[in-house]
């Protein structure tokens, strides 16, 4: 399913380009076109006029009347040898009237975007006016056009995306939910048969010392199936004091780890209480002192900081093991993410998904540094 939504988002992003490409392509030529329209537009309007001013009294100047009249579009300013703005045609009246210089900053304007037309007014004295003229509505419509395009397009693939990967995200949800929950019913019922035979072997004196172990092995079995089936529902929390919750984890992973590995608890306070969900805030501990178990191979140190502030909890977890890459620190949270050999890559997403959606908390990586070692932080409020 990743994949596919990969190669969505490529056949997405690879089709709008397409689209920008060609629209700009097709509206940079179009725009081209209008503005050669338009310059013929206005050079048959400058012989129009050059006609009525020189046409003998008999003629016919219907046409150049019709001409001259038909131009409701292109803007132009007609200004004398010297400069001066003598009329204006197609102009924001208003604007003329309401600001003195909106007429010459539109003809700095038109000067900068085509040369002017040159019309003789008088021969023998040899006066001439010039015609200056800017774009249409119609073609600085179309100029824009791409831009509105390319924001319309934006938006349409965020939007598409966003919905992609939203879609994508509550389907891995509904999964791991499902998986969760059918592998909590599943244990549910061998549980319920090996305490049935526990207290069978329990009649016998000298089964004492095997149903002790076994009775240690069920409960921890039926904490783990408590924790699954508690994966999809809101946990109820529980003021629990962090500090002795904290070391019972760190005891039972003592236990179960290699000698030279030396785990350590730092805190000032003996007694830190906290709202928590005692079994799930135990896995998290429990992910964290076995990856960093994993990262040590065996020997080194994990040391746990415990701190209690007036606004929040701080606990970090930090080992000397081989360390993760800065570019990783996001990506180990990531579903189906690993660095071992083995595994699924779900125990630091769901542990941050403990911490984060049902404790309203923080869990990311604060440091690490290659060989050296990594800290996990985990952040409470109060």
């Amino acid at each position: 399913m990743f994949k596919q939504y990969i190669g969505w988002k490529f056949v997405l992003v690879s089709m709008a380009v397409v689209i920008i490409v060609a629209t700009i392509w097709f509206v940079s030529s179009l725009s081209q076109r209008i503005q050669e329209e338009e310059t013929k537009k206005v050079a048959t309007w400058v012989e129009a006029n050059r006609e009525l001013l020189q046409a003998s009294p008999d003629a016919n100047l219907n046409l150049a009347v019709e001409i001259v009249t038909t131009n409701t579009t292109i803007p132009l300013i007609l200004t004398n040898e010297f400069g001066q703005i003598i009329d204006s045609r197609n102009l924001d009246t208003a604007k003329i009237a309401s600001h003195p210089k909106y007429l010459q900053e539109q003809l700095n304007i038109f000067k900068k975007k085509h040369p002017p037309f040159i019309m003789e007014v008088d021969a023998e004295q040899k006066i001439y006016n010039y015609i200056y003229y800017g774009d249409s509505l119609i073609l600085k419509q179309v100029r824009y056009y791409p831009y509105i395009q390319l924001l319309v397009v934006t938006l349409f693939i965020g939007v598409v995306l966003f919905a992609l990967s939203s879609t994508n995200r509550a389907t891995q949800n509904l999964v791991w939910v499902g998986l969760a929950k059918e592998t909590a019913h599943q244990l549910g019922t061998p549980l319920s048969s090996i305490e049935a035979w526990l207290e069978i072997l329990k009649e016998n004196p000298d089964n004492t010392n095997m149903v002790t172990e076994l009775r240690k092995d069920v409960d921890r079995l039926k904490l783990i199936t408590d924790r699954f089936s508690k994966i999809g529902s809101v946990p109820k929390l529980e003021e629990k004091n962090l500090v002795e919750q904290i070391q019972h984890m760190v005891t039972y992973i003592r236990k179960r780890a290699p000698q030279k590995v030396q785990f350590t608890v730092h805190t000032r306070d003996t007694d830190i209480p906290a709202m928590i969900s005692p079994p799930l805030f135990d896995w998290v501990v429990e992910n964290l002192l076995k990856n960093a178990l994993d990262a040590m191979e065996g020997k080194g140190a994990i040391d746990i900081h415990i701190e209690s502030h007036p606004a929040d909890i701080i606990v970090d977890i930090a080992d000397t093991g081989k360390g993760i890459p800065k570019a990783y620190y996001e990506k180990v949270f990531k579903p189906g993410f690993s660095t071992k050999k083995r595994g699924w890559g779900l125990g630091l997403s769901l542990a941050k998904r403990i911490i984060e959606d049902y404790h309203k908390g923080r869990l990311y990586v604060k440091s690490s540094e290659l060989t050296k070692g990594t800290t996990f932080r985990i952040l409470l409020r109060k």
